[in-house]
Formats: C-alpha cells, structure tokens, sequence
C-alpha cells in the first residue's frame, strides 16, 4: 500500500507539474500547492470515472432480464456492485489524503501518517470484502428460497432459514478475526483484543444454536396442527417441544454466560471464593431459591405427565379459560373475557383443578327448568327432539330429558346434551334453554311454576257468612 501510493502520488504530481507548468508550483493554501489541487482533482476524477465505468459494466452484465430467473452471476455480481463503488472511492480518497499528509506534516511524521492511512485502507478493504460476503450470503439465501419455495415440504425452508442466519452471524465475527491482524495492535493491547474476539466467538455461537432450536422446534411441529377439531396430540406434542426447547435455551444461555465469566481471572477468583463457602451459600441459596426449583421441577413433570397442554380447557380460582402459554415456571391461562390469569406451574402439581379436554374435548352440558306439576312431559320431549336435533352445535351424540327433582311447588327438568367442545356446548346450552322456555310460555303459560293457594276463612268462621 505505501509503495503504490508514493508511486501513483509521484506519477500525478509529475503529470500535474507538466500540465500546469510553473503554475503548478504556486502556493494555494498554506503548504497546499496548485500541483497538489491537481493530483487530488485527477484522483477524484479517476475515481469518478472508475465508478460510473463499474457502473455501467454492473448494469450490462448483473441486472437480469425482464422476465427472467436471476443467475448465480447477476447475484453475485449484485452483491459486489456497492462493496466495489465504495473501494473505488475510499482508494481515492486514501491517496488524496496521502498528498496532504505528505504537505501538512514532512519527515517523520507523514511516515507514522502515511502508515495509519495504508491500515484504514487495508481495513476498509477487508470491511468491503466482508460486506460483500455479506450481501453475497443474502443473495444465496434469496436464490435458495426460491429453489426450495417449488419443493412440496416445508423442512428445507426451515433448513435453509437456518443457514442464512447462521452466515450473517458468522460472516461478519470471521471478518472480524481477519482484520485483526491488519490493523497491528500494540502487544499492550493483546489481553483484551483476545478477551473481546473470544466473548464474540461465545455470543456468536450462541447465538446460532439458539436459532437452531427454533428452526429444530418449527420442524417438529410442522406435522401437528393445534387448530385442528381433533387436536389431542397436537397439544401433547406443542407441550412437550415447548418446554424441552426452552430448557435448552436455558442450558445454552448458562454454558455462554459461564463461558464469557470464565475468561476473567477475577470470575474464577469468585468461583473458588464461592466453592469455598460452599456450605452456608448452599442454604442461603436454597430457601431463596426452593420456590423457583420448584416451579422448573413442576415443568419437567408437566412435560412428562402433561396434566395440562396447551389450548386445554381448564377451571383453575374458579375461573374458566384456556391454556395460552407455559413456561418454565409459570402458565398464562386466558379466561373467557379476555384476562389473563398467571399461575405458578407448582400450582398444578400440589392442588387439585379441572381440565375439561385431558383426554377429548367432548362435553355432556346440562339445562336446568322449573316447571309446575301439570305441565305435559312427554310432549315437551317431541318438542325438545326437534329443537336440539336441528341445532349445529349438537354433536349427534347423545341427548335426554329427565324429571330430577319435586318439591311442594313444582317439579325440576333436566335436560342433557352433548357438544364436540366447551364453546358450543355453552352456546347449545344458551339456545337450547331459551328456545324451550319460549316453548314453555307460548303453549303452556299456566304451567310455569306459580304458588297455589286457598282462601277458607269463610268456612272456617272468620268473616261473618253472607
């Protein structure tokens, strides 16, 4: 670089010379010669040149044809046209700050200069090779999603997804490591430029296998739909993906977070001092933390046992709702009118609650009417026939109605109907009540429960008789 750059800055400032004659050797600002104005002013020309040449040569040979499927070439090609504009500029630029350094500070000091301008250039060229690996990834990615988007299956979507973020995480830490060497640290910088590459490294990797659980996660689940009638399994499986996949995020964020402390010598200064005390911390620890063990212990049980699932139907406080979320230490319950009831997930290990779908979603729902002694049973169930068997909501099932309970007043009825899930069996039981107390006043009014009674005070002497 310092060679070129001499050579190109002798070669202009001789051009310049020749052109501009004695003109050129004219102050024009301070130590800035007209002939240094002109060595600049070619550079910026050449490099105005060089760009829209490159330009040009882009647009013949990367833009793809109207109608036409990208190459492979037209994208790489695609992805180096920026990267190239910004080398060609940042060369030139470079060189002209070159001819004023070599004004501004003589000796010595344009050297130093001189050798901090050839480091900035280096490493810009290395940061546009790696923007260019960069762009160039995105393109492979775009181009792969359009191979595997005529694939039939969905698991090489999720692979390739995988892929593309593993190399834009990657890319960009080996660009690192590569430019290291380039910019020539000094030695007392050593120790930290180690640390802060090894912490990168740490967190890159993490960050990947946290992706691959994702995409490991989505895999699974492709074959199981939750939003299906019959979506037993599916919530078993949902359950069970959810919870081990948040475990290992767990294990892989403690194994990174250990990783980063254990490259400080005042961390593992910490970690004897705590092995040390390990007694009394170990009880300090343990009633701080029993509740909180107990929570993650109650989720490796519910992984396994699956007491609950996700989208179950459950009863938990009194309160009707469903299983939104589970996480390692709680469960998100949505009720019926849109709160959320957050439950610790110990909760469904030491205390007894209901779960209307822990094998199937079927319900047998109940309808509950007084009426009087005269009112005519069996008709009312021809009657009742026609209005539960004609409803959508009835699951074909089962259904039936029964005298349940008499008192000194009126008589209870019972009606009972099956429904394929707790939201229609409240629905058919809604309509299934009103339709039939409708029934009740239109062709029995006098059969609703009323209080009888009879007046004898005149047999029995307390008025005078008539």
């Amino acid at each position: 670089m310092d060679h070129l750059s001499e050579t190109l800055t002798v070669l202009l400032g001789t051009a310049s010379a020749r052109l501009l004659g004695p003109l050129g050797s004219r102050i024009l600002i301070g130590p800035i010669r007209i002939a240094d104005a002109g060595v600049i002013a070619i550079l910026l020309l050449g490099a105005s040149f060089g760009n829209a040449a490159a330009a040009a040569a882009f647009r013949r040979w990367a833009a793809p044809q109207a109608g036409a499927e990208a190459s492979v070439r037209q994208y790489v090609l695609g992805a180096l046209r920026k990267p190239a504009y910004a080398l060609i500029w940042a060369y030139a630029l470079v060189l002209a700050a070159t001819v004023l350094v070599g004004r501004f500070a003589p000796g010595k000091e344009a050297e130093a200069a001189r050798s901090v301008a050839g480091a900035a250039l280096d490493l810009s060229a290395f940061a546009l090779v790696f923007w260019f690996l960069f762009r160039a990834t995105r393109g492979l990615d775009d181009r792969l999603s359009q191979w595997f988007s005529r694939t039939p299956g969905k698991l090489d979507d999720l692979l390739l997804r995988l892929v593309g973020k593993s190399l834009r995480v990657m890319v960009p830490v080996l660009g690192v490591f590569l430019a290291l060497p380039v910019l020539h640290l000094p030695a007392d910088y050593a120790d930290a430029v180690g640390t802060g590459t090894s912490i990168l490294m740490i967190v890159a990797v993490a960050a990947v296998l946290f992706q691959a659980v994702r995409i490991a996660e989505r895999a699974v689940l492709l074959k199981y739909d939750v939003t299906a009638a019959d979506n037993l399994r599916a919530r078993q499986v949902h359950t069970k993906v959810h919870i081990i996949s948040r475990v290992v995020d767990v294990i892989v964020g403690v194994f990174a977070a250990g990783s980063v402390l254990m490259l400080f010598s005042a961390a593992r200064h910490i970690g004897d001092t705590l092995l040390a005390s390990a007694g009394v911390l170990g009880i300090v620890v343990g009633f701080a933390t029993q509740k909180t063990m107990a929570n993650l212990f109650a989720g490796f049980q519910i992984a396994l046992a699956q007491p609950i699932r996700e989208d179950d139907v459950v009863i938990v406080e009194g309160e009707w709702g469903r299983v939104e979320e589970i996480t390692l230490t709680y469960v998100v319950v949505r009720i019926w009118d849109e709160r959320r009831l957050v439950v610790p997930l110990s909760y469904f290990i030491e205390k007894p609650f209901q779960n209307w779908t822990r094998n199937s979603a079927d319900l047998l729902g109940s309808v509950h009417v007084w009426v009087d002694y005269s009112f005519p049973v069996e008709e009312a169930r021809g009657v009742l026939k026609q209005i539960i068997e004609s409803h959508p909501l009835w699951d074909r099932r089962f259904w039936n109605l029964q005298v349940t309970e008499a008192t000194d007043r009126a008589m209870q009825l019972r009606i009972l109907v099956t429904a394929s899930n707790s939201s229609a069996s409240w629905d058919l039981r809604c309509a299934v009540r009103e339709q039939f107390i409708g029934y009740i006043h239109r062709r029995h009014p006098d059969c609703l429960p009323q209080l009888r009674a009879r007046y004898r005070a005149a047999a029995e002497g307390l008025v005078p008789a008539a």
